[in-house]
């Protein structure tokens, strides 16, 4: 019997076999799902901000996506995942209200994602898909086995990435 391991904001979790990590309530936050498609060993992190050095006393790490990112390639290192050939999939990022003004504090979403990519890149893992940006929240379930890698939003049909 396959679970399906909750992901908290600011937290990351690894999993293999059948099982599945999700995480609810993507709104500005990004989920980011890495695995190693050899192995079937993957996780979910949840990150809300998208650099650790411009918040003093940060030590929730999974909290951003520097940091974040980096444990989670670690932890599915630790399980036994090539570094290799780890590849990822993102979603969230959105610009959840709208605001007059388009200051750099007010656009977290958008500045996750790009961190999130950013990080990505520096490591050397390919992003094969993503859904982030436009203005509603997600909840994801990501299958490290398969890859597939769900997404739900309010009002708007499932999809698979």
């Amino acid at each position: 019997m396959s679970e399906i391991i909750k992901v908290g904001m600011a937290d990351l979790k690894t999993c293999s076999g059948e099982d599945g990590v999700t995480t609810l309530g993507l709104g500005s936050c990004v989920g980011i799902a890495i695995r190693d498609p050899g192995t079937g060993i993957g996780g979910l992190a949840h990150i809300m901000l998208p650099d650790s050095t411009e918040i003093k006393n940060n030590s929730n790490r999974p909290k951003f996506a520097d940091t974040g990112i980096e444990d989670l390639v670690n932890q599915i290192v630790r399980l036994g995942g090539n570094r290799s050939r780890l590849v990822a999939k993102i979603a969230g990022g959105a610009q959840m209200f709208a605001f007059g003004n388009k200051s750099d504090m007010i656009r977290v979403g958008e500045r996750n994602v790009l961190a999130s990519k950013k990080k990505l890149s520096e490591l050397k893992i390919p992003i094969l898909a993503e859904d982030t940006g436009k203005n509603y929240g997600r909840t994801v379930i990501f299958y490290p086995k398969s890859g597939e890698f769900y997404i739900r939003s309010v009002g708007m049909p499932e999809k698979v990435i």
